[in-house]
């Protein structure tokens, strides 16, 4: 079914948690909401939407947790359980989908992001040139 299909590897800092994944990303944005600033304890997110369908291998123990955004939908973030890393999250707004963290794929080469989403929330420093910012979210 998904031969011949590009596949990359997103793995954990220990590297225990791996998730296969078949196929080119749905969408890759950024996040510089002040959650996601807090997840990843940085100034932004930078993440991968691919279908469920294209997770085609997962090892490792995990563990989610769930919060409330502002849109009041649930986002839920899973983890590695020994290293802490959050390799992946999905959304109740985010239908059949997965969004990954795009530094578990250790490629350089990773599409850039399309969209920044929470514009205002950015650090001034932060240029993301030719990335367009979405409306207020």
């Amino acid at each position: 079914m998904h031969s011949g299909k590009m596949k990359r590897t997103a793995t954990c800092s220990c590297q225990a948690v791996e998730l296969v994944l078949a196929g080119e990303p749905r969408r890759v944005y950024a996040c510089s909401c002040m959650e996601c600033q807090r997840c990843t304890g940085t100034a932004l997110s930078y993440r991968a939407i691919y279908a469920d369908s294209a997770l085609i291998g997962h090892k490792g123990e995990t563990r989610s947790w769930r919060r409330t955004g502002s849109s009041g939908q649930w986002l839920e973030q899973t983890f590695c359980t020994t290293c802490g890393s959050v390799v992946f999250m999905r959304a109740e707004g985010l239908k059949n989908a997965l969004s990954v963290s795009v530094g578990c794929l250790e490629d350089p080469e990773f599409p850039p992001p399309t969209m920044l989403h929470w514009p205002h929330r950015k650090h001034r420093w932060l240029c993301l040139e030719g990335v367009p910012e979405a409306a207020a979210s």
